[in-house]
């Protein structure tokens, strides 16, 4: 073999593939590479590309020297493959004059993709799949591109259940457009794939029907499965893998592992799962130590651990007592400033079947407070997001001072409390940490329009509420867009009417944090009703009612600060003119009243809560107008007697929610009322009673009564002929959402009630209820407030009122308690 034979070999092994696209016009001598300066670069056989810009991708430059053949050719092609572009790359020497080479890089461009037909499957699974392939008319066809849509197909049918899909890629030529392809995509699912048997092997502490409970997502095929799959998912058998061992770990068998797990083919339509378990041994908890602990003593880490010495040892247990509930060790330094405390348990010792663990801690310093910032506030000012924010710059970082902000910010109403967020961003080196709360605005000003059924009359209902409402900016034409807002106030408007027979208007206003400087809230009311008699003679049988109302409240640091104290005074005047049906048809009566409210709240969410809990105490009283004169009130007339009515009103109201699993939650209420009175001679105030029964909507209400809703009853059927002065209610709902999508948040829900009025305490009787169950849903809209609709169904007959329980459709408007 002669020596340049042997250097050509050397140069093809080297260059290989250059060599076979460099298609020479020139003589080229392979055993002597010659150097060449570039003088030009052309570029053909492409239709769309740019020929300067496919020339850069090249790295080729006119005047670049460069050896024929040489590394500089390989690399130009190489670049081009990389683009993905092209079928035939080819770089051809057309031009030798002297030391200058011309070149001509020669592409066959790729056919580019016209539009997808899916063919042998419905329309809803085209447009999922055209979602998730995502192919692009105008883009290029490769190889990559059709094995990747390939697999996202199969991927598409495995989660459905069909694990033998066919798929077959047809690629035609568009007549209409050139160099463009229809891609044809032609499926067939084939049957689906069920699970008929699921075969355990190596199980003695957790039978065979347990590991299969367990195993929430796959399930065998039976005929009475209606609401359970027998579809095989590979991820969630993965998952249900994991659950079993939990399981497992849950009992103290820490070592439990699936040793082995096979699926088999049964038939077209079934297959079989086959798992083998090694259980291990149970294992407890023996000695736990600290080390590294100097803020809280041992004693004080144990117990707030709550793992004894005997316990079974449960991974998921330890992990949660350290860092995850509530109440857990972490949240102990967290919430006194030890932002990078860690704990990390390591077992010491494996004793028999017992366990010690040496709880390893590293406090670290405690960190402050640099900056709080908020995001997200684009409506919403910025002072009325901070006075609700409890972690200050300077002061300790605190956990639960963190989840107290969130809740309160959720109160406000202003925000999607489903999104709001908060982003601690520790700087170790200085001890410090920045807060940064994300909120998201959502839109809560309501429109009311209704109608309803009222005293033989269907009345109509318009009302306007403003709950982000900025008095201040009133007279700033520029803050009108279309009502100026950002200062967390609440204006409402309210008009109620039939026409000529009844008309009702309301106002009222609260700023939640009058002064802005502390929490204490001014609220302010009007309204004024008339009620006219359709039939009559003489004159027009009218009743007016004119009140107003003024409240202060504020929230008390004692014994924590979800308690409040709420104070209003109240006046109504009562002017009736040949009225019937009431004590006396003519006459003015006036009620003159002072309210405290006692209470707390820590209920976690307005609109959906999931903890928490919320208590109230009400006293309404008016002075004892009677008992400040020598009047003979036994021989007064009725007009005399209530000229001042008087009355001391009693009213107890508790609610507080349990989160059973995941959103599904449990709410509780109860409440009660009582309307007392100072002088025997009067006896009870014709104004300020209960009605009870219904849907708990007030319609038609002239003597300022309550209107208490029991379900499965029909409106104002529990209430005593001669009125009510006191009632209990008890309530027990089973919630679950179905959107808590800020736009619309609805939840249904099962519940249980019972209830019962009186009219005196001497014909009370706590035991004496009326008892219904029922289902119902409810819908938030921002712009319309709560409403819903409820089926009860009352189980109880009511004495003197026959027909009035039984199966009741209630719609339900405005939050109620």
């Amino acid at each position: 073999m002669t020596n340049s034979f042997k250097l050509l070999i050397t140069l093809l092994l080297l260059i290989l593939f250059p060599l076979s696209n460099f298609a020479q016009t020139i003589k080229v001598d392979y055993a002597q590479p010659q150097k060449y300066e570039i003088g030009g670069i052309s570029v053909s056989g492409i239709k769309y590309l740019d020929q300067n810009a496919l020339i850069q991708l090249s790295g080729l430059n006119v005047g670049e020297e460069v050896f024929i053949p040489g590394e500089e050719i390989t690399k130009a092609i190489e670049k081009l493959w990389k683009q993905g572009l092209f079928s035939d790359i080819k770089i051809q020497a057309v031009k030798v004059e002297g030391s200058k080479i011309f070149l001509n890089i020669y592409l066959q461009e790729r056919s580019r993709l016209s539009k997808v037909v899916f063919e042998g499957i419905k329309k809803s699974h085209k447009k999922d799949l055209k979602e998730k392939i995502n192919l692009t008319a105008g883009g290029q066809i490769t190889d990559n591109m059709i094995s990747t849509a390939r697999k996202i197909i199969h991927d598409f049918y495995d989660e459905k259940g069909y694990h033998h899909v066919d798929i077959e890629m047809v690629q035609k030529s568009d007549p209409a457009l050139s160099n463009a392809i229809i891609l044809h995509i032609k499926i067939s699912k084939n049957k689906r794939v069920k699970i008929l048997n699921i075969n355990i092997v190596g199980n003695e502490v957790l039978s065979n029907k347990k590991i299969k409970r367990s195993m929430k997502n796959t399930k065998r095929k039976r005929w009475y499965s209606l609401f359970k799959s027998s579809k095989y998912l590979e991820t969630s058998f993965e998952e249900d893998k994991l659950s079993i061992l939990k399981k497992y770990n849950e009992l103290g068998y820490r070592d439990a592992r699936i040793v082995k797990d096979s699926i088999y083919k049964i038939d077209d339509k079934l297959l079989g799962l086959d798992l083998v378990i090694e259980e291990g041994h149970k294992f407890y908890f023996r000695n736990i130590t600290w080390v590294g602990n100097t803020k809280y003593s041992t004693k004080q880490l144990s117990r707030a651990l709550g793992i004894k010495k005997g316990d079974i040892f449960d991974q998921n247990i330890l992990d949660k007592r350290l860092t995850i509930d509530d109440n857990a060790v972490a949240n102990i330094y967290l919430d006194d400033g030890y932002l990078f405390f860690n704990v990390s348990p390591n077992e010491t010792a494996i004793v028999n079947d017992s366990i010690d663990l040496e709880m390893r801690v590293y406090e670290g310093k405690q960190a402050r407070i640099n900056e709080v910032r908020i995001i997200g506030n684009t409506k919403t000012n910025e002072h009325v997001v901070r006075r609700e924010i409890r972690t200050l710059p300077g002061e300790l970082f605190s956990k639960s001072a963190i989840m107290r902000t969130i809740r309160e910010l959720s109160q406000l109403g202003h925000f999607d409390p489903e999104k709001m967020g908060v982003n601690p961003i520790p700087n170790q080196a200085d001890g410090t940490v920045d807060l940064e709360y994300t909120v998201e605005e959502r839109a809560n000003d309501q429109i009311e329009i209704s109608g309803g059924w009222g005293a033989g009359q269907i009345v109509g209902t318009i009302g306007l509420k403003f709950t982000n409402f900025s008095i201040g900016n009133t007279f700033k034409k520029e803050a009108w867009q279309p009502l100026p807002t950002g200062d967390g106030q609440t204006l409402s408007l309210r008009v109620q009417s039939n026409g000529a027979y009844y008309q009702s208007y309301s106002l009222s206003f609260t700023e939640p944090w009058l002064g802005g400087r502390k929490p204490n809230s001014f609220s302010f009311s009007v309204y004024h009703t008339i009620q006219k008699q359709t039939y009559y003679t003489g004159t027009q049988p009218v009743f007016k009612i004119l009140g107003a109302s003024i409240g202060l409240g504020t929230r008390l640091k004692l014994p924590d600060d979800f308690f409040f104290i709420r104070n209003q005074i109240s006046l109504q005047r009562y002017n009736l003119t040949n009225w019937s049906g009431f004590i006396f048809p003519d006459g003015v009566s006036h009620d003159l009243s002072y309210q405290v409210t006692f209470g707390r709240n820590s209920v976690d969410s307005p609109l959906y809560p999931r903890g928490g809990s919320s208590f109230s105490l009400a006293l309404k009283l008016t002075p004892p107008f009677s008992l400040m004169n020598s009047k003979d009130y036994i021989n007064a007339s009725d007009e005399e007697k209530y000229k001042w009515t008087e009355y001391h009103k009693w009213t107890f109201k508790a609610e507080w929610y349990v989160r059973l699993l995941g959103d599904l939650v449990l709410s509780n209420k109860m409440q009660a009322g009582f309307l007392g009175y100072y002088n025997d001679d009067i006896g009870m105030s014709p104004f300020g009673g209960y009605n009870v029964g219904g849907d708990g909507m007030s319609g038609y209400n002239f003597y300022g009564r309550e209107t208490i809703g029991l379900r499965g009853y029909e409106n104002n059927s529990l209430t005593p002929e001669n009125g009510a002065a006191l009632y209990n209610k008890l309530t027990m709902e089973l919630r679950y959402p179905i959107s808590l999508n800020p736009s619309a948040i609805i939840y249904g829900m099962a519940f249980l009630e019972a209830g019962n009025a009186w009219s005196s305490f001497d014909e009370y009787n706590p035991f004496e209820l009326r008892r219904t169950a029922g289902v119902g849903l409810r819908l938030f809209l921002p712009m319309i407030g709560l409403m819903g609709i409820d089926w009860g169904y009352g189980f109880d007959e009511i004495p003197n009122n026959p027909g009035k329980n039984g199966g009741q459709w209630h719609f339900v408007l405005g939050q109620q308690f």
